[in-house]
């Protein structure tokens, strides 16, 4: 599998394993088998694809971007890690089924002993916990960093919800604020379907903060006083689509930089905003998403700042085949890679969303959904 890095000191916080040296000969992309859930078939009563993370992955391995050996493994947070953000009371409160079965929205876990939920569900919730306080520290120090999994924007110090169990996003800034010299400011860019109400509870008082969020009004959470952390709110209707949106996306990303510069930028890409999503209510296309990533990662390079991905909702099955193809053509484009940080990236490449093939609700050429 991915290398494990070897440990390193972690200043006067806590002992942690996750922020351990990691070799340069490694992608700054972070997976771990444990990230997917199988459960007798119980996770399959949740819309979500808990699959989807090994997939994306296995597409990515035959496209030769990755192998086992150059991508960065990722290591379970512990409690310890967790308690940076998460009160001691909420994580005793992931003790009982019960409670996991609503913040998963899989009632039939709640019938089940707590050690099978904790080995099942949270551990690899867990894990893509670990490698979201993982992938930022990366992100400092390479120019960018993808975790193929996390983006937990629902859940907050003291609640989860919406699948979302740990706040990785609150973990992995926080981290950064206590244990890495010159991170004193960071931007939260949610582009997730659904409103990041997590993170936007944990950060609301926090001025180091900057939250642009864009989400389908009439959609979860609807939280009204989360909203007051959103310093540039983005609201869409149902159906909307690609021009709109794109144009929205770089108008909003390119004014949320302007308007505060941050050392890290941290970048819910939820894909649940592709049409016939079952829960995110919007029309945009496959190209669309991929265009959207690229937008992103484009403005963050032109403007000199690290950027943190992580993939967050996602709702459809061939979600995993969008989000490799979205990582392929930022790699295409020269935004990620090696030599990513140097230079300004590949204008002249073809664009890839321009080359592959959209069939069938299959993105790409060569593969079909899985």
């Amino acid at each position: 599998m991915a290398h494990k890095a070897d440990n390193e000191g972690t200043g006067s916080s806590h002992h942690t394993e996750l922020y351990a040296s990691i070799p340069r000969t490694c992608l700054p992309i972070v997976y771990h088998p444990d990230y997917n859930m199988t459960f007798m078939g119980l996770e399959k009563l949740h819309p979500f694809d808990a699959g989807k993370w090994g997939k994306v992955i296995h597409f990515l391995k035959e496209e030769q971007l990755v192998t086992d050996g150059n991508m960065v493994e990722a290591r379970e947070a512990t409690e310890e890690d967790l308690l940076v953000v998460h009160t001691k009371r909420y994580l005793n409160r992931l003790k009982w089924s019960l409670k996991v079965a609503t913040i998963t929205e899989i009632p039939p876990l709640m019938f089940l002993p707590n050690f099978l939920v904790q080995r099942k569900v949270l551990r690899p919730l867990r894990t893509q916990t670990g490698g979201t306080i993982m992938a930022a520290k990366l992100a400092v120090d390479r120019g960018w960093a993808i975790n193929v999994g996390g983006g937990f924007h629902h859940c907050s110090s003291d609640s989860g919800g919406g699948f979302c169990a740990y706040a990785d996003i609150t973990l992995a800034i926080k981290f950064l604020f206590e244990r890495v010299e010159g991170i004193s400011r960071a931007t939260i860019i949610d582009l997730d379907a659904h409103q990041g109400n997590g993170h936007e509870r944990d950060f609301l008082d926090d001025g180091r903060v900057y939250i642009m969020d864009v989400y389908n009004r009439y959609i979860y959470p609807g939280d009204g006083y989360a909203k007051k952390a959103i310093k540039r709110k983005v609201e869409l209707d149902w159906g909307t689509e690609d021009t709109e949106y794109l144009q929205k996306v770089e108008l909003h990303t390119d004014g949320a930089l302007n308007e505060v510069r941050p050392d890290i930028i941290v970048y819910n890409a939820g894909t649940d905003i592709l049409d016939g999503d079952p829960l995110g209510g919007l029309s945009i296309s496959p190209q669309g998403i991929i265009k959207r990533d690229e937008i992103v990662f484009r403005a963050a390079r032109r403007q000199g700042i690290p950027i943190l991905m992580v993939t967050s909702g996602g709702y459809q099955k061939q979600t995993a085949r969008i989000i490799a193809d979205s990582i392929l053509n930022l790699h295409l484009q020269g935004l990620i890679g090696a030599e990513a940080p140097e230079g300004e990236g590949s204008s002249s490449s073809s664009s890839l969303v321009t080359s592959m093939t959209f069939s069938s609700g299959s993105v790409g050429s060569k593969f079909t959904a899985v």
